[in-house]
Order: structure tokens, then C-alpha cells, then sequence
């Protein structure tokens, strides 16, 4: 993530700011320009761009209690962000609880979109791709005539991402992650992982590159039923340490893309961070532990940069969140085989992988992408 400044005064700000701290300006992303804008009243309900004071903007109309702070451009024809655009079922905004759901979802949502604007990747909506658009559920849970808890399902389905609310409490989430022995467990994880299946129906299957997927992450014909019984009765495969990033990704060649997408997203990004402050990692006498994230991570020449960097900082923070009594901030060891997938992610999000074929879906959202890009930037 980016370090953004204030347009009006100069004083850093972050992504999940509302108003300057320093001369009270609000602030808003300008998701077209990936940038934090300073703002300024131009008429209801438009605002003007200090930077540019030309170009005018609304606010999302999420921006009600808090919950989003993204723009749309004045002439959009939609009320949502980019990031909002795609909800269906949202909790009760009725309630103080659905409203403090709503807004850590909306939280790592809007991270989540943040990498893939950056890197390009399709997203279109419902309304450009009837049977396969990204949607997001987020689902509360259900409550059975004995007074028991049903807990929603996160998961995918063509499109459809159904994220369970209630694991926006961190006490509940951190209950599961103990429950199920996990070493990582995050709502931006999930929301990571989940949109992997569609990246990989999107990029993958829709774009004919099985075959190059099936040589790096096997062959998804596998049943999937069965994987997951054969998973959830005898644990995860001997020796998946070896091969996987992680348990489940061993589960189903479609687990082990999506693992690995989020690994890749929580790479670049982190990385990105590290690079906007300016960290650097020399630990004296430890030559091999060296790092100097000098290169700007989304545009980075290969996935064996990314790593180069990554290891060696990953190594540094967990050190860091030992000494403060806390778990591995990232508890994953990257082995050979890994890293190798994580360089045919890198290449198949960078565009680097031939495709072989581009839906009607694929061009509409292209054709929308160029209209909605020229909106803030002509």
C-alpha cells in the first residue's frame, strides 16, 4: 500500500482516511487515479479536487456511516465504487452490529480492490457478465429453533463470493483460527483467497490456459467433493510442506491457485508498504538477511524479486512480532515449488501467459474500463 499525501497541506496520509488531521480537509480515494484526494465543497453533491480543481467527484453512496471512503467521478452513472458496485447482500445497516461488520468488511474489501486496480485484473460486475460477474454476499448467520448458532458459509461460486459477517469480529475469527489450527486467518485473507477462484476462472479457464495452469498446479479435474472428504477424514496430504504454501492449498490443484494468489497479493502489497516507508533490512554480520525493497513491487520483473525481498522482511517482522510476545506475522515458509507458482502467478497477472481465447464479457469490460479511466484523467 501506498504512503499518499494531502493535496491541500502535504501531511502523509493513509488508504482508510477520511479528513486530513493536519487542516481538516476531507479526503476521499479517487480509485481512477489510485490516489488520496484532498477535496473541497463544489455543490451538492459534488466535490472539486484541490489537485485538480476541474474535476469533480461524489462521494460513494456507502459513504453513509462511515463505511466507504472511495469517489465516484460527478458524471458516473453509478452511485458505488468500484469496490461497493459489487455487493448484493450487506448486513443490516440498521443495527450498531451490522453497521461495525459492514465497515471492517468493507475494509478489507476496498484493500482487496485497491491490488486489483493496480494490477489490472478483471472484476466486471453482473451487469457486464450475467453468468459469471463478481458479486459479494455477506452473510449473517443463522440461528436454528434450539437457540444454536448456524454459521454462514465463505466461499465461491462462479462469481459469486459469499464472505460470513460474523468474522469480522476479531474474537470470533480468532476462535476459528484456534478451533481449526490455523496459522493465519484474516478477513483480507479471505476476500484474498475467495476472488482467486474467480481470477481463476476469469484468467484461466475462460481464457483457455489450462494446460499452462495443469503443468505448475495440476489438474483441476480432480473431484472436488471427493478432495475435500479425503481432507477433512485423514488431514492434508504427507509431506504437503514440500510442495504447498500452505494445509489446504494441498487439498485441490483450484485450493493451491487460490492460496497462491492471496500469498501474491499479500506479498506485493506488503512489499509496496515497505517501499513507501523507505525499510530497509541490514542486519550487521547477516549479509544473506539483507533487503532493500528499491523497486516498486506491482511492476516487479518477476515473482523471484518479490521473494528475494520478501524473505528476508518477513524474517525481520516476525522477529519484531516475537519480541513483542505476539504470533509469526507470516507463518509460511516458501519453498522451490512455491515459488515457482508464484512466478506463473506473477507472469499470468502481468499477461505474460498467451491466452487463447477472449470472451464477449472480456471486451465489454475493457470497453468500460477506457470510459470509466477517462472520466478523471481527460
Amino acid at each position: 500500500m501506498r504512503l499518499f499525501s494531502c493535496a491541500a497541506c502535504g501531511q502523509p496520509v493513509h488508504f482508510d482516511n477520511r479528513s486530513c488531521v493536519k487542516c481538516g480537509h476531507r479526503l476521499v480515494f479517487a480509485p481512477q487515479t489510485m490516489s488520496m484526494e484532498a477535496i473541497e465543497p463544489a455543490g451538492e453533491p459534488n466535490w472539486s479536487l484541490v489537485a485538480h480543481p476541474e474535476r469533480q467527484v461524489r462521494f460513494c453512496a456507502n459513504e453513509v456511516n462511515d463505511i466507504c471512503n472511495w469517489s465516484v467521478p460527478a458524471e458516473s452513472n453509478s452511485n458505488f465504487c468500484p469496490a461497493c458496485s459489487h455487493n448484493r447482500l450487506v448486513p443490516d445497516a440498521s443495527t450498531e452490529e451490522g453497521v461495525e461488520q459492514w465497515r471492517r468488511l468493507s475494509q478489507a474489501q476496498r484493500h482487496l480492490f485497491y491490488s486489483m486496480l493496480r494490477l489490472r485484473l478483471p472484476h466486471p460486475n453482473r451487469d457486464v457478465d450475467p453468468q459469471g460477474g463478481l458479486v459479494f454476499d455477506f452473510l449473517v448467520d443463522e440461528v436454528a429453533p434450539d437457540g444454536s448458532i448456524i454459521p454462514a458459509m465463505t466461499g465461491h461460486d462462479e462469481g459469486l463470493i459469499a464472505i460470513r459477517a460474523a468474522e469480522s469480529d476479531d474474537a470470533t475469527r480468532e476462535q476459528i483460527k484456534s478451533n481449526m489450527n490455523e496459522p493465519y486467518r484474516t478477513m483480507l485473507g479471505h476476500f484474498r483467497h475467495e476472488v482467486g477462484h474467480f481470477i481463476w476462472n476469469k484468467l484461466v479457464r475462460d481464457a483457455d490456459r489450462l494446460e499452462a495452469c495443469r503443468a505448475v498446479f495440476g489438474d483441476e479435474r480432480e473431484d472436488y467433493g471427493e478432495a475435500l472428504k479425503r481432507n477433512y477424514e485423514q488431514g492434508p496430504r504427507p509431506g504437503w510442506q514440500d510442495t504447498f504454501i500452505s494445509s489446504y492449498a494441498s487439498v485441490h490443484p483450484w485450493e493451491d491457485f487460490a492460496e497462491c494468489f492471496a500469498h501474491y497479493l499479500h506479498i506485493v502489497d506488503t512489499l509496496e508498504t515497505a517501499h513507501a516507508f523507505g525499510i530497509a533490512i541490514e542486519p550487521e554480520g547477516h549479509r544473506e538477511l539483507e533487503t532493500d525493497v528499491a523497486f516498486e513491487p506491482y511492476s516487479a520483473r518477476s515473482a523471484q524479486q518479490l521473494v528475494d525481498a520478501w524473505i528476508p522482511l518477513t524474517v525481520a517482522l516476525n522477529s519484531m512480532q516475537r519480541s513483542m510476545g505476539e504470533a509469526d506475522l507470516y507463518p509460511f515458509v516458501l519453498v522451490p515449488a512455491v515459488v515457482e507458482k508464484l512466478e506463473f502467478m506473477h507472469k499470468l497477472l502481468h499477461d505474460k501467459i498467451p491466452a487463447q481465447r477472449q470472451t464477449d464479457w472480456q471486451q465489454g469490460f475493457q470497453q468500460q474500463a477506457h470510459q470509466d479511466q477517462a472520466l478523471l484523467t481527460t
